[in-house]
């Protein structure tokens, strides 16, 4: 091409010493212009084009790859193509400036396919993202691995590209800087093996809610990455916990409760076990005319004449025999009242039980699941039945124990 362009030049009449150099000027301007015409077709003609086509196909994947502009930064690498293929000619004899200019286009491509593979990587990744698997095993450490892996040898290529050497004289002679190495990228080898360990035993996943107080994290992961794993607290703040954390320390993740039938409420109520006594006749009275437990008290005051009767005790005394207490008859109430709430779950764990008494009372704990597991309903229901409680408590001549308070003994002192 270049004795082609020298042949026109000469029929043109021009001097022979400035042949040579206005020919090479001429191809180089050609190389340039060929560049940029490579640019154009790429950028505004084949570009659009298949944009045009991925906007009207139904698929989601190709408008993902359109977005992350996979195909916007190939294009970048169109006029490098020219240049590296045609540059030889114009400076055909100068070696040296044909090794640095084909060492600087090389480079850029390098870049180029860089960026390109980056985004080529992100807009897969936000393809698996869209399918509900992704919850469960999340891959977006992976993937940061990968980038590492693909940086480092471009890293070398383009360092092997600057010293003028093969890029295997590099690798070879890494194992020198194995240590040093495993130094810089510690937290992403532990984070990358922890990751792992985390997806292939299901241990956490996004969306999942975690407890960890040692991080001051309580909230739904939101990102599991190489390094690190995203939580955003109730309170809207975020806290980062490492990666590798999470298989080293312990932590809880309420996914279990999230995927069973209820949400747990568990509280108790001190009673002031002074009040605590045998029923009368007039308590029984006033007890039956509770409907949720008006059968119990008619059945077991059968069940304890009998009883009594069969065994010739002395009923003179309350001490003697079997006999019903304020405190047993609560408890049945409040057994009975959650047993007609249409927001617990009767197919979970149900029990209103007495637990060991304390210098504080006797303590009423409530132990069942409420259907709903949304955090405000699930506190409205756990606050209702608890409002009733404390309410009903004195009808049974109960008293609920709380320690003296300043009205208290202002009392006394009057």
């Amino acid at each position: 091409m270049l004795e082609i362009i020298k042949d026109w030049i000469l029929n043109q009449g021009i001097d022979l010493p400035t042949v040579d150099l206005l020919a090479r000027g001429i191809v180089l301007a050609l190389i340039f212009i060929g560049s940029l015409i490579a640019y154009l077709l790429a950028k505004y003609f084949i570009l659009k084009g298949l944009t045009t086509i991925i906007n009207r196909s139904d698929n989601q994947w190709d408008d993902i790859f359109l977005r992350k502009k996979v195909f916007n930064r190939l294009a970048y690498l169109a006029p490098a193509i020219v240049i590296y293929a045609f540059i030889a000619i114009p400076l055909e004899g100068y070696d040296t400036w044909i090794s640095l200019i084909n060492g600087v286009v090389l480079i850029y491509m390098i870049a180029m396919s860089i960026l390109a593979i980056n985004s080529f990587l992100d807009a897969s990744l936000a393809i698996y993202n869209t399918h509900d698997i992704s919850n469960r095993i999340p891959i977006k450490g992976l993937v940061q691995v990968v980038k590492i892996v693909i940086y480092f040898i471009c890293g070398i290529f383009i360092i092997s590209i600057l010293l003028n050497k093969t890029p295997i004289y590099l690798f070879s002679s890494l194992g020198a800087l194995t240590a040093v190495l495993m130094f810089i990228f510690k937290d992403a080898i532990l984070g990358f093996v922890a990751g792992i360990q985390l997806s292939a035993n299901q241990m956490v996943a996004n969306g999942d809610w975690i407890s960890m107080p040692k991080y001051g994290a309580d909230g739904e992961i939101i990102e599991i990455a190489l390094t690190t794993v995203k939580v955003q607290n109730w309170d809207k703040t975020i806290t980062t916990i490492p990666t590798y954390a999470l298989i080293s320390e312990s932590f809880k993740n309420w996914r279990g409760m999230s995927e069973s039938g209820g949400r747990r409420i568990k509280r108790s109520i001190n009673i002031d076990m002074n009040t605590i006594q045998f029923c009368t006749e007039e308590m029984l009275d006033r007890f039956s005319k509770i409907q949720y437990i008006s059968n119990y008290i008619e059945r077991m005051k059968v069940e304890m004449e009998e009883y009594n009767t069969e065994k010739d005790i002395d009923t003179s005394s309350l001490v003697n025999g079997r006999r019903m207490t304020n405190i047993g008859t609560f408890r049945a109430y409040v057994q009975a009242y959650l047993t007609h709430n249409q927001k617990i779950n009767h197919e979970m764990t149900f029990l209103v039980r007495q637990l060991a008494p304390t210098d504080k009372g006797l303590p009423i704990e409530v132990y069942v699941f409420s259907k709903d597991k949304e955090w405000a309903k699930y506190e409205t229901i756990q606050a209702n039945i608890f409002d009733h409680i404390l309410a009903v408590i004195p009808e049974f001549d109960l008293q609920l124990f709380q320690n003296p308070s300043g009205r208290d003994f202002n009392k006394l002192t009057n």
